[in-house]
């Protein structure tokens, strides 16, 4: 899915704000070079401020502005995990780069590759963060076990996005339609999902797949 269908699909914005010239060219001058994916995102998203009511916050030229710890770093912060144990970065040497891989960062180092490019990154972090803001959810997560997750896999479409080595999980998405959505973290072989719906239909039409599988954590 490109990021206006799932801003669209899932996070219920038709028509997102995004940052100015002015803005852009700040940060430009600030790190020397932007790639041409994150920029062309905060073109289209970078003041849209549904994108940070989930789990995450998004550092958009913005936050830049207003946090100078970002501009610390050795790269560039695309997305801060909420409790700011982790990020998700470009490192400083690929910035010049049109659509660099995207690393976790911890204390200012880059760990794993977390996507080989930021617009596959985008992709699959849209995805992860717009779970915690759908209208119709179980409020628990779930403990998988395999064959439940192989009813998952077997019954819902599978989308191409992959988050690897975000908060030690590898995260994967499937729907029954595109504005319904299974989120499924993968640490080590054992499986912990959380999944919604924008609306009580699409939420309804997961469930038809979903009822039944999993324990409450």
């Amino acid at each position: 899915m490109k990021p206006q269908e799932i801003v669209r699909d899932l996070y219920g914005v038709d028509q997102p704000q995004g940052c100015t010239d002015e803005e852009i060219a700040a940060m430009k001058e600030s790190f020397g070079a932007i790639p041409a994916a994150v920029e062309d995102f905060w073109r289209t998203f970078g003041r849209t401020k549904e994108l940070n009511q989930c789990q995450d916050d998004w550092m958009f030229p913005e936050q830049y502005s207003k946090w100078k710890w970002l501009e610390e770093y050795d790269g560039l912060v695309l997305l801060n995990e909420n409790q700011g144990c982790c990020q998700a970065c470009v490192r400083r040497e690929d910035l010049t780069l049109p659509d660099p891989p995207v690393y976790e960062f911890v204390n200012d180092e880059a760990q794993e590759q977390i996507s080989p490019s930021v617009s596959q990154f985008l992709e699959a972090a849209l995805l992860y963060e717009s779970v915690f803001r759908l209208e119709c959810s179980p409020e628990e997560f779930f403990e998988l076990p395999e064959e439940d997750l192989e009813v998952i896999q077997a019954k819902l479409a599978k989308h191409p996005a992959v988050l690897k080595n975000w908060m030690e999980f590898e995260v994967t998405f499937y729907s029954s339609r595109p504005d319904n959505l299974v989120v499924i973290m993968d640490v080590g072989g054992q499986y912990q999902t959380l999944y919604g719906g924008a609306t009580e239909e699409s939420y309804a039409a997961l469930m038809e797949v979903m009822e039944g599988l999993g324990e409450p954590i």
